[in-house]
């Protein structure tokens, strides 16, 4: 017997996300459920249903006009095209329709599915491609295609076989086999729609997308216009909404860490202050973190404009109470207030962001000629995406690929996995790239307190 529960809304749990079009159009409808008990006088198959009612649907009985009507006749397995959404169920009134967590039978179909990687490198994409294709492959029969250098490739057909072979030992690798690129396809003349026929002619189902604000904005904008996309949320700089982390942020917080541990040693020795430069283009948290956990006596980042006079003033400060180096983390983001440096312009890539990097070059002659102490500048830029991914972005990553693989098996289009807590969940990539996650104002106020 095929069973249908109403979830506890304080979840919203669904099972599943693909179901029978006269299934859902007669709960919708109709919704009605065998009540004889409670209503003795109508016909068991025609007593409405309450709002906290279980559903019992023999199979072998259709859903008509009246309700669960006996037809002696087993029900057809429905056509592709019969399969709907989830989202198709009516939701009015809410406490009149059945939320259905019952997996359609005949959901279990092979399926072949495109993955890519977009923007930025980082530690832990080659992770999220095992996971992807092994459990894919190994546990539902489902073939892969990778698109090389991220939606170029699908502009220009560029591919690669994906399979449990070809992608054995990527663990503990950095960087991903797929390669990226920052292309955005609707800054090229007709590049949605190129996309559209690379998968249709690769006779793509789904497409799974891996990457930042800008990758996940591509993919829920081909979502809307009908591509089957889940997506993965990828970026050292952890400034994704709907998710508590990002892999590869940790990763990158780790090697700022060791490489400001580093610094402190020659700093000490040539009694000089050190400017550290991380990546961070719109958010600190790399900068805040890496500061936090190094014992850097200064952070500056995007959320809050400096000063740079109250920045000398600290360091001064500092070297009066008989220290004789300061330890200065900036994030590439970071901007001065208005009127207190001139900053040079950057060149502008195909999503519209500026190229940063370069503001420690700034601010260190500034330090030096405002405070007379030696300043050296090291900018750890790109070596902050490279190199093996920690342990902790591994397992963040392995998860990942396999809850977007079970998305994409699901029919769950248009989510990203997403961790909450210690939780991996789906969320709607439109909640993704809906804004930025800058700084946490709290978690900066805790790495104040140990400014110069």
């Amino acid at each position: 017997m095929a069973r249908l529960r109403e979830p506890d809304p304080r979840t919203a749990v669904v099972a599943a996300q693909v179901f029978d079009r006269e299934l859902i159009e007669a709960i919708g409808q109709h919704a009605t459920a065998r009540r004889a008990r409670q209503h003795s006088d109508l016909p068991q198959h025609e007593a409405p249903i309450g709002e906290h009612d279980d559903v019992a649907i023999p199979r072998g009985e259709h859903l008509q006009g009246g309700g669960a009507r006996r037809s002696g006749v087993p029900r057809p397995r429905p056509a592709d095209d019969d399969l709907v959404s989830l989202e198709a169920l009516p939701r009015e009134p809410a406490d009149a329709i059945v939320r259905a967590t019952l997996r359609h039978r005949g959901q279990d179909r092979q399926m072949r599915i495109g993955m890519l990687t977009g923007g930025g490198d980082c530690p832990g994409l080659n992770a999220v491609i095992r996971a992807v294709v092994r459990r894919g492959e190994g546990e539902h029969g489902h073939t892969f295609v990778g698109y090389r250098h991220g939606w170029r490739g699908l502009l220009d057909g560029e591919t690669m076989p994906l399979s449990i072979e070809t992608t054995r030992g990527l663990l503990p690798r950095g960087g991903t086999i797929l390669g990226t690129s920052r292309t955005n396809p609707y800054k090229v003349d007709g590049g949605s729609e190129a996309v559209r026929a690379t998968l249709a002619a690769d006779r793509v189902d789904a497409l799974i997308a891996i990457g930042g604000e800008d990758t996940l904005g591509v993919a829920q904008r081909l979502s809307t216009e009908g591509v089957s996309v889940v997506g993965v949320p990828k970026t050292i700089d952890n400034d994704l909404s709907a998710t508590d982390f990002t892999f590869g942020f940790h990763t990158a917080v780790q090697i700022a860490t060791d490489a400001i541990d580093r610094l402190h040693t020659t700093a000490e020795s040539h009694d000089r202050v050190m400017v550290v430069e991380v990546m961070g283009r719109h958010a600190g948290w790399i900068a805040a973190y890496a500061g936090l956990a190094s014992g850097a006596d200064m952070v500056l980042v995007p959320e809050e404009a400096f000063d740079i006079d109250e920045v000398c003033e600290r360091i001064t400060h500092r070297h009066r109470r008989g220290a004789g180096f300061s330890i200065i983390v900036v994030a590439e983001g970071a901007v001065p207030r208005a009127g207190t440096m001139v900053l040079a312009d950057g060149d502008v890539d195909a999503f519209g962001h500026v190229r940063l990097g370069g503001i420690g070059n700034t601010i260190a002659p500034e330090i030096e000629r405002r405070t007379g102490f030696e300043t050296r500048v090291t900018i750890l830029g790109h070596v902050l995406r490279g190199g093996t991914p920690t342990a902790y972005d591994r397992v963040i990553a392995t998860r990942f690929g396999l809850a977007a693989i079970d998305a994409v098996h699901d029919g769950a289009f248009g989510t990203m996995v997403a961790l909450r807590g210690t939780d991996v969940v789906r969320v709607p990539i439109a909640d993704g790239v809906a804004e930025l996650k800058t700084l946490d104002d709290r978690f900066y106020a805790d790495a104040r307190a140990f400014f110069a």
